[in-house]
This record gives C-alpha cells, sequence and structure tokens, in this order.
C-alpha cells in the first residue's frame, strides 16, 4: 500500500487516525501538505518497534491485492502505538477484544495474514508467544458426550499466548442442537472469557455460511468485533501472483505460457466461480507446471545437463491445464 495514494485518496486527511498512519508508516517523509503536522514527541521512539513496522509493512506490501485487509492490520498496528503512548501520559489505555472473523473464499490469504497478526501482536505485547494454532471441525468435534468439550479446552490451552485458527469454522454447526460441534461452540464461548486477553481466536471461512454460524449462539457475534472480508483475486492478480510463485521458486515464465495460464484460469473461475480456490489453484498449477518441465528436461536432455536458463524457464508444454 503506497502512502502518497493512500493519502490522496480523497479521504478527510486530518482526521488523527490517518495522520498516525502517515507518520507510522513513513517517518522520514515530510507531512502531506495541508495537514495538521504530528509532533516528534507523538511519533514510535521505539527503535524495535519502528523495525517490527517495516518488518509487518514488508511482509503486507509483498501480498497481491488485500488493500482492506493491510488497511486494517495498520489501523491495529497504530492502535496499539497510541495505547502505548497513552498509558505513557498517564491516559487510560483500556485493552480491546481482537477476536476476529475472516470472511472469503479459499485461497485468498487468510491464514497468511493470520500468521501476520499473530507476529504483530506477540512483538507488540498483546500475545505472549504469538504462535498459530491451525484447526478444523475434525480436531474440535469427539465421538462422545464431553469428549468434544475436553478437546477443544486442549487446543485452546496450546493456543494460549498466540491465535487459534479454525478454518472452516460454520461447520461447527451443521448438526443442529444435537450435534457434538455446538458442545465445541459453547466451550469457545467459555474460554473467551476465561481467558480473556490471553489468545486471540479467529474464525474463518465462506461468508454466507459463517454468517450464518454466528447466528448458532447468542453470545457469538458480539464477541468479534473485528470482521472482514477477504475478496476474490483478479485475473490479473492471479497471474501476477503465479509469476511471484514462480520466482520464489527461481523459475520464470515464458509470455505464452503466461498467457495460457491467464486463458485457463479466466476459464475455471468463470465455470466453478464458488468452488474456484484462487491463489491455492495458481499454486498447484505452477507445481504442476514444475513437474511437468522436470519430465521434459530429461527427455530432452539424456546425454547432458540443461543451461541455468533452461533450468529456470517454464514453458507453454509444461502447463498441461
Amino acid at each position: 500500500m503506497n502512502i502518497r495514494s493512500a493519502a490522496s485518496s480523497g479521504r478527510d486527511e486530518s482526521r488523527p487516525s490517518r495522520q498516525i498512519n502517515i507518520v507510522l508508516r513513513n517517518h522520514d517523509t515530510p507531512a502531506v501538505s495541508g495537514t495538521s503536522a504530528i509532533s516528534e514527541s507523538s511519533a514510535p521512539k521505539n527503535s524495535a518497534q519502528i523495525g517490527l513496522f517495516q518488518e509487518i509493512g514488508s511482509e503486507l506490501d509483498a501480498l497481491v491485492g488485500l488493500d482492506n485487509i493491510k488497511e486494517l492490520v495498520f489501523e491495529i498496528y497504530a492502535l496499539l502505538q497510541v495505547a502505548q503512548m497513552r498509558s505513557e501520559a498517564g491516559l487510560v489505555s483500556g485493552g480491546q477484544a481482537y477476536h476476529m472473523v475472516f470472511k472469503g473464499n479459499p485461497g485468498t490469504g487468510k491464514t497468511t495474514v493470520a500468521r501476520i497478526v499473530a507476529k504483530l501482536f506477540q512483538r507488540m505485547g498483546v500475545l505472549t508467544k504469538g504462535h498459530l494454532i491451525e484447526v478444523e471441525r475434525a480436531d474440535l468435534v469427539g465421538e462422545y458426550i464431553g469428549h468434544t468439550a475436553q478437546k477443544t479446552r486442549d487446543l485452546v490451552k496450546k493456543a494460549l499466548g498466540g491465535i487459534l485458527f479454525i478454518d472452516e469454522a460454520y461447520s461447527l454447526a451443521r448438526g443442529g442442537d444435537k450435534d457434538f460441534g455446538k458442545e465445541a461452540i459453547d466451550t469457545l464461548v467459555k474460554a473467551m472469557e476465561d481467558h480473556r486477553s490471553q489468545f486471540v481466536l479467529i474464525l474463518a471461512g465462506y461468508s454466507s455460511e459463517i454468517d450464518y454460524f454466528l447466528m448458532s449462539n447468542p453470545g457469538l457475534p458480539s464477541r468479534f468485533p473485528i470482521q472482514v472480508e477477504f475478496p476474490d483475486y483478479s485475473i490479473d492478480q492471479l497471474v501476477q501472483i503465479a509469476e511471484l510463485m514462480a520466482k520464489e521458486r527461481d523459475y520464470i515464465l515464458m509470455p505464452q505460457a503466461i498467457l495460457k495460464l491467464k486463458q485457463h484460469v479466466m476459464l475455471e473461475k468463470d465455470e466453478s466461480p464458488h468452488a474456484f480456490s484462487n491463489a491455492r489453484y495458481v499454486r498447484n498449477a505452477i507445481e504442476k507446471a514444475i513437474r511437468s518441465q522436470a519430465v521434459r528436461l530429461l527427455n530432452q536432455y539424456e546425454h547432458n545437463s540443461p543451461g541455468k536458463q533452461e533450468l529456470m524457464t517454464l514453458r507453454t508444454e509444461d502447463f498441461k491445464l
């Protein structure tokens, strides 16, 4: 997220949150013309925290799209910084609840963002460990009465000091009142009260089904003050993600291979919009192409080794889509 584009988005630049965001995100840049300057005493003094900001910022900026998610993470960062400033000034800086709901289709970056949030909370002192425990229904629900509550309590215990991330959380409510999933929900609600501020619970899943899930227990909606949508990636963003994934593995895509992948992803997304797995689908396509390239090179170079450039290149014929 570019701070210059954020500052020129047409929003009210005099808002304190926006001023803080400008100072925190680019403290070496002069204040944008027309805004009230923030005094140097308001800027973060701790170099470790500035380093954390730069680290978290670089991780977020490396993600394709997700502008609303990036904005949310920096809002939380700014809130935690200002809470420290208020505490130093002798003002009340009471803690907030940070339990979250991540809504969106598969492969839209929910788990990746959860890991970044966990790191932020640990480094800012909200969580003591900052680890991420990722679970699903099978990890929480037992086989008999009482078993589910014990399994759920055990997982909450493991998550203390970090984040408990429940993927496809809505599956806990699918069986109705007699299903053991309800027992898991009730246990989680109690744990959020018993271990307040000791862990963060993030529920993730499809938007409509998560909304239904939150209605399954009257105490759930108010316990998740942060609810955010993870939008599907556009075709161009998916192609960009594919190129980044290839680059991370020291591969490059030929222009015709990119075109072939783009056309295929466009068709696949149009034919199955609800089942399309976004970046996960693209990752699988890249990994399959890498396997195909390996077979092609072995067949093509039976008696010698291909050059470095050839070892790096994914061609059109490698994408057997």
